[in-house]
C-alpha cells in the first residue's frame, strides 16, 4: 500500500476544514485540555508534585462505576469511527490505511508480532523515562487504576486499553496521517504533525509523558509511513495499555518503587 496522492488544490480548502472539526472534536481538544492543566499545576507546587489517576473509580456503585468506565471506551471508539466513516466517503477504505478486518492468518500473526516488538521498544525504555522523570518533578505521579481488584473492573480496564489503542492510532495515525499527505504535506511533516499530537494530549501527566509519548509517535508514525499497516500499532498500543491498567491493577501491591 502506497501514501495516498495529493488531491486538487480546489479540494483542499474542504479537507483541511474537516481535519481541524475531527482534530477538535477528539485529541486536539484533549491536547489543549492538557495543556492548561499543566499550566495550572505549574502555577501551583508543580507538576512533580500532583498526582493524576488515570482510570479513577467513578462511583461507589459497582455496576454504575462499570457502566461509566465502559461509556468511555465506547466513546473512544466512536471517535475512531468517525474518522473511518469520513475516510470511506471519500473514497478510501479500511484496507487503504492498513487496517483490514478480514486478513489472512499469516497476516495477522506477522501484526500481532511486530505489534509485541513495538510494545516491547516503547515500554521498556518508558519506565525508565518515568522514573527519571519523577526524580528530576518534570513527571506527575501517574496511577494507572484506583479501586479495588473485581473482575468487572478488570474487563473496563481491558475495554479502555482497545478503545485507546483504536481511538489513538486510527485518528492520530491512520486518519491523521493519510489526510495531511492529500493536503500535500510530506513524509516528515506528517510524522512530525502525528507525534506532536500524541505528546499534547499526555502533557496533563508533565513534561516527561509529553516528551515520551512524542518519541513514541515519531516512532508509530516512522513505522506506519514504511509499512502502512495500522495494526501493529494497535496492538502495540493495546498491550501497553493493557499492562499499565490491568497488569497495575493486579500487581499494585509490589509496585511500590514506581510512585
Amino acid at each position: 500500500m502506497n501514501a495516498p496522492e495529493p488531491v486538487p488544490t480546489a479540494e483542499r480548502g474542504p479537507l483541511r476544514a474537516e481535519v481541524v472539526i475531527v482534530l477538535l472534536v477528539t485529541f486536539a481538544w484533549s491536547g489543549l485540555y492538557s495543556v492548561i492543566r499543566l499550566i495550572g499545576y505549574q502555577l501551583g507546587p508543580g507538576v512533580g508534585s500532583t498526582t493524576v489517576t488515570l482510570n479513577p473509580v467513578r462511583s461507589p456503585h459497582a455496576v454504575i462505576d462499570f457502566l461509566l468506565q465502559a461509556m468511555g471506551a465506547v466513546q473512544l471508539f466512536a471517535w475512531a469511527a468517525l474518522a473511518l466513516y469520513l475516510l470511506i466517503r471519500s473514497g478510501i477504505g479500511f484496507a487503504d490505511i492498513g487496517f483490514a478486518l478480514r486478513r489472512p492468518r499469516r497476516a495477522v500473526l506477522r501484526d500481532v508480532g511486530l505489534g509485541t516488538a513495538l510494545a516491547a521498544l516503547i515500554g521498556i525504555p518508558g519506565l525508565a523515562l518515568y522514573a527519571a522523570g519523577r526524580a528530576l518533578g518534570v513527571t506527575a505521579s501517574v496511577v494507572p487504576a484506583s479501586g479495588d481488584v473485581q473482575w468487572w473492573r478488570i474487563l473496563a480496564y481491558v475495554l479502555l486499553a482497545a478503545g485507546n489503542a483504536v481511538a489513538e492510532e486510527v485518528v492520530v495515525v491512520g486518519y491523521l496521517m493519510t489526510r495531511l499527505r492529500q493536503l500535500g504535506v510530506g513524509r516528515l511533516g506528517t510524522v512530525a504533525a502525528s507525534s506532536l499530537l500524541r505528546g499534547s494530549y499526555h502533557l496533563y501527566q508533565g513534561f516527561g509523558a509529553g516528551l515520551g509519548n512524542l518519541v513514541m509517535g515519531v516512532i508509530f508514525g516512522a513505522a506506519y509511513d514504511r509499512w502502512r499497516r495500522l495494526w501493529p500499532l494497535v496492538v502495540a498500543h493495546f498491550l501497553l495499555d493493557v499492562v499499565a491498567f490491568a497488569g497495575y491493577a493486579l500487581l499494585r501491591p509490589h509496585l511500590g518503587f514506581l510512585g
